[in-house]
């Protein structure tokens, strides 16, 4: 019998299969889930609907939208375009893949990780000093304000969070570990970077 098995293995050796996700993997889903809703007002946007954008996002870019501007309409495209593929990199992250591809995820994800919660961390904060009287806006823009307090900036740190929560274990499920961990903390440290960069800046 052992021979035979033995015979049988090298004539048709055993198909090595990824291992299927599992419910341990809901953070991937849940960003992707949150990228696909998050490039919906993208696209809508850019088809010319407003539905929403009004009372929720600042009236310059609502203007921007309304007027058909080319420059601005590309802007929404590749947002919608990005979001998605934020999507498609959450779906990456639960299960195992190759050397190369699997250090790709991780890089990005520790990246939108930091991008988003900082992201949404600044609108948390202006709105927070807003609402306590510690910062003045004018007055047609309290409402606005928090709008960016209450939905925008927690959606965005919902997001950053679930983006470290897949990367996190993917890392801890993957045989090199250190390396993989490497690849997620230089893009997490590069969009640090960026950020701070912006703020300095003013760009952003």
């Amino acid at each position: 019998m052992t021979i035979k098995h033995s015979v049988d293995d090298a004539v048709h050796p055993p198909v090595s299969r990824s291992p299927r996700p599992g419910p341990g993997e809901w953070p991937g889903f849940a960003v992707a889930a949150w990228g696909v809703l998050f490039a919906v007002p993208s696209f809508v946007w850019a088809w010319g609907g407003t539905f929403g954008a009004g009372a929720t996002v600042a009236p310059s870019l609502v203007k921007l939208a309304h007027d058909r501007v080319t420059w601005f309409l590309v802007v929404l495209w590749l947002t919608g375009l990005l979001k998605l593929f934020g999507a498609l990199i959450g779906i990456g992250l639960t299960r195992r893949r190759g050397r190369w591809t699997g250090r790709l995820l991780v890089f990005c994800g520790g990246g939108a990780a930091v991008l988003l919660v900082w992201h949404g961390g600044l609108f948390v904060v202006h709105g927070v000093l807003v609402e306590t009287g510690v910062r003045a806006v004018a007055p047609d823009l309290v409402g606005l304000t928090r709008w960016y307090l209450y939905l925008w900036g927690p959606w965005f740190i919902g997001g950053g969070l679930a983006f470290a929560a897949a990367v996190t274990r993917y890392v801890h499920r993957h045989d090199g570990r250190r390396e993989v961990m490497l690849h997620g903390s230089v893009g997490a440290l590069g969009a640090l970077l960026l950020s701070l960069a912006s703020v300095v800046t003013g760009i952003g």
